[in-house]
């Protein structure tokens, strides 16, 4: 096997949640089971294990239709705080092996490979070694596809090629060969809107994307982002482009008994806090508010509240209750089975950007920084005695162990933020 400018491996670990209850609970192993934000048949699956895949049951489908599918389903509530526990442990046994350049999700991370590692047998070996590695000093039944390219974007599409538990190369000079058969979507970075603006240039396959131009490709796309997709399907090693923190929000769907707006109020008052603690953790403020819910007809409603450059909670959630008055007096609402909560329009505490007027000591700008500094020290006693030992207004007892906290595959949450 011919060197081909190799440079990234990715690793995916397969069926992530469902594999780490799996591992922790062996009475689960070789059973569908679904990972639920809450036991519950209203709600939808975050995860499945592969014997639950096999039956059509994937991320998003809704429980009660996956029952019908599957009656011998086991659903189990996510246990994030597990996951992340799990998470840090994989990633310390891939770093004895090779240096983790990027932790891209909780179940994915990206390794640039350096001198020797960029011959085909020695990171084929070294590959081996981490499966290996994984089982024997992690957990027995964690499992993982490892995929190899000249790019990152290759390397992740080689680690899909074979599930689980695969181990795929794509050479510079066989991309085509290698990739022909996926689906436009199957790719990373095409979702639904780009597949079907595709699909109306009528690109209808990996190949038709192959043969187009860069110029034809940016058309496409609007930007100049086809052109690095060009670029990035080619095998060439196009460097990534920075994100920045945009928003700080949470979201959570209702367990039945906590739909109507009354107690839907505490689950929003809850999130703000969280989101609150959050802001001042990552040392922001914010200006914009916005709070949306989901009805149990299905209907979806936004409201958005502006405000001057705050951090602290009692501000934030004045606005939310604000919000909140707006939603109950405007609609009627019996049902709500969906609360989310988001501040944006994000400014660094120590950014240039901060306004002369907001730094002046007038009476106002004394409140709020006697509400800065109460918020603060409600989040230490929180860090230290656990969450919710000091809260804001009344909490009722159902809520004393909600934590809001979810792992979007894309974020890992700070440990920390499940004490918040």
């Amino acid at each position: 096997m011919e060197s081909n400018n190799l440079k990234w491996l990715y690793l995916d670990f397969n069926s992530y949640f469902a594999t780490i209850e799996q591992q922790v609970r062996p009475g689960l192993r070789k059973k569908p089971i679904a990972i639920v934000p809450s036991i519950t048949d209203y709600t939808c699956a975050i995860a499945a294990s592969y014997e639950a895949k096999k039956l059509g049951i994937k991320t998003g489908t809704m429980i009660h239709e996956a029952k019908k599918r599957c009656p011998d389903l086991i659903c189990v509530q996510a246990d994030h705080e597990k996951y992340i526990y799990y998470h840090h442990k994989l990633v310390n046994e891939i770093s004895k092996h090779i240096p983790v350049e990027q932790v891209c999700s909780i179940d994915e991370v990206a390794c640039r490979l350096l001198g020797k590692e960029c011959d085909p047998k020695i990171i084929v070996s070294k590959a081996i070694a981490i499966k290996k590695n994984i089982k024997k000093n992690i957990g027995d039944y964690i499992s993982c596809s490892i995929g190899i390219s000249t790019n990152k974007f290759l390397a992740k599409t080689a680690s899909n090629l074979q599930k689980p538990n695969g181990l795929k190369i794509i050479e510079e000079k066989k991309i085509l060969e290698r990739i022909s058969h996926l689906k436009l979507s199957d790719l990373t970075g095409i979702g639904k809107r780009m597949e079907a603006r595709l699909f109306l240039a009528g690109i209808t396959s990996v190949e038709k994307l192959y043969q187009l131009s860069p110029k034809n490709m940016r058309k496409i796309w609007g930007n100049v982002g086809g052109e690095r997709f060009w670029y990035m399907l080619r095998g060439k090693d196009v460097e990534d482009t920075r994100t920045q923190t945009r928003t700080i929000g949470h979201s959570h769907v209702l367990h039945p008994s906590w739909r109507d707006p009354k107690k839907a109020k505490e689950v929003m008052r809850r999130l703000v806090l969280k989101a609150a603690s959050r802001l001042r953790r990552k040392e922001f403020l914010c200006t914009n508010l916005k709070i949306s819910i989901k009805t149990s007809a299905g209907k979806k409603i936004k409201f958005i509240e502006k405000f001057q450059k705050v951090n602290d909670s009692f501000s934030i959630l004045e606005k939310a209750d604000k919000i909140w008055r707006t939603l109950t007096v405007n609609y009627k609402i019996n049902k709500i089975i969906q609360v989310n909560v988001i501040l944006y329009n994000l400014y660094s505490i120590n950014s240039k950007q901060i306004n002369l007027l907001d730094s002046l000591e007038n009476n106002s700008q004394i409140e709020k920084r006697k509400k800065r500094l109460i918020s603060k020290t409600i989040d230490s006693i929180n860090a230290r005695f656990g969450r919710d030992s000091v809260t804001i207004g009344a909490l009722p007892n159902e809520m004393i162990q909600f934590s809001g906290t979810k792992i979007a595959f894309t974020r890992i949450p700070d440990i920390k933020e499940f004490y918040e």
